[in-house]
């Protein structure tokens, strides 16, 4: 069986490289993006190129940035901007191929295996994107080629920026088995610190791990990772959809402080779901699929999904959807940032298939509660809150264009 080709396109400090495109003045000077500190976004979340080689990371605190880089330029997001970069880019990805994923708004997985005899090999494509990008736009790309999504993703870091690096069958093992093991998809901070207690420090160890052991440990997320580790990751990429018809609606926000409790993170996904609820009201959906985004206190990012019996614009509905999609895939790390998100959308008007399995009863009750809330807040403002809401000290009243969705492309 031949092997796939994926690709994971990169753009190399994407917000920071951005925002020197738009001020040529800034092209020379170490740069970075950085949040509101009065909202705890007070922290680097991309840097140039000089700034990155004065030692200024991301998740840097802005004073610690400041003392690593004399004179370094603080500036806001602006994500109107880095979101019309980043569409630019995906219609370029989508010459190539229609099998295109996002990974937040500057990383994409392409599968390219079967356009191979129209541009060439996986290189010969990887290089001419990277060609593109820089002549198109002026950003740069690093892209990593492999058989797989996990392989080509740690091939996209391993060297930049404007790079292309091949992982395949023959030299993965010399190339990423000497990395740390929290250098792969799926290995956070805190289950990196529990596999160094196993002894287990690199992805090679993982790799040779025994399989009964990390199951003991990780539960199927062990399994998962020694599997990822040998290669053995048969995830396929998700085709492209190029319409801007609405396809999903999400409200995601970044806590004033962790989330780490599990009485924390009810609240905030019970919070989230109501925003959803009310724009798929207004827009006029009821939707079948949750997706929940976790960003923990690294800026490691998940999405995990599940799908609802019968499609709804009940947020009590999504929410217990929502929560218990994060019950089970947390694994204790303090989450700075939660995103809800409901897609598989269909209009009122369209016919629904009602099921035997579902209590239909039970979730019109609640769409009629919901609608009725939604009329004494268009009557008499934002009077009615979630009693468990009151008081909260982590949740903030803002709109979208105020928070960074790192999980709405």
């Amino acid at each position: 069986m031949t092997d796939r080709v994926i690709l994971h396109c990169d753009l190399n400090n994407f917000y920071a490289s951005a925002e020197c495109i738009s001020h040529n003045e800034w092209k020379d000077v170490p740069l970075a993006v950085c949040g509101n500190p009065e909202l705890r976004h007070g922290v680097v979340l991309a840097k140039n190129e000089i700034a990155k080689k004065l030692g200024v990371k991301t998740g840097d605190v802005i004073w610690q940035a400041k003392q690593k880089a004399p004179g370094l330029i603080i500036v806001p997001p602006h994500f109107d901007l880095y979101m019309a970069y980043s569409k630019q880019m995906f219609k370029l990805y989508n010459d190539y191929t229609d099998m295109v994923e996002p990974f937040g708004a500057d990383e994409c997985w392409l599968d390219v295996t079967g356009s191979q005899k129209l541009f060439g090999d996986g290189i010969t494509i990887a290089d001419k994107i990277r060609e593109r990008v820089k002549k198109e736009s002026g950003l740069t790309c690093s892209v990593g080629v492999s058989f797989n999504k996990v392989f080509a993703k740690l091939g996209s870091d391993l060297k930049k920026p404007d790079a292309t690096t091949v992982i395949d069958r023959n030299n993965f093992k010399r190339l990423i088995w000497g990395l740390d093991a929290n250098e792969m998809l799926s290995v956070g901070r805190r289950t990196y610190d529990r596999l160094l207690k196993l002894n287990i420090k690199t992805i090679g160890d993982l790799a040779r791990a025994d399989e009964q052991m990390l199951k003991s440990n990780f539960g199927i997320i062990g399994s998962k990772m020694k599997a990822y580790a040998n290669g053995e990751d048969n995830e396929p990429v998700r085709e492209a959809v190029l319409s801007r018809e609405v396809k999903s609606i999400g409200h995601g926000m970044t806590a004033v402080r962790d989330i780490e409790n599990i009485s924390d993170a009810r609240d905030l996904i019970y919070y989230l779901s109501e925003k959803v609820a009310v724009r798929m009201r207004k827009a006029g959906y009821r939707g079948s699929l949750v997706s929940v985004g976790m960003r923990d206190n690294t800026l490691f990012s998940i999405v995990r999904q599940r799908p609802l019996m019968m499609p709804t614009y009940s947020s009590t509905e999504i929410a217990e959807c929502a929560l218990s999609v994060f019950s089970d895939n947390w694994n204790g790390d303090p989450m700075r940032t939660l995103t809800v998100a409901v897609s598989k959308l269909e209009k009122f008007d369209e016919p629904r298939q009602l099921s035997f399995l579902t209590d239909s009863v039970r979730n019109d009750k609640l769409e009629k509660l919901d609608e009725a809330i939604d009329k004494i807040t268009n009557k008499y403002g934002n009077v009615l809150h979630r009693a468990s809401l009151i008081g909260k000290d982590f949740i903030y009243d803002k709109t979208d264009a105020e928070d960074f969705l790192p999980f709405q492309r």
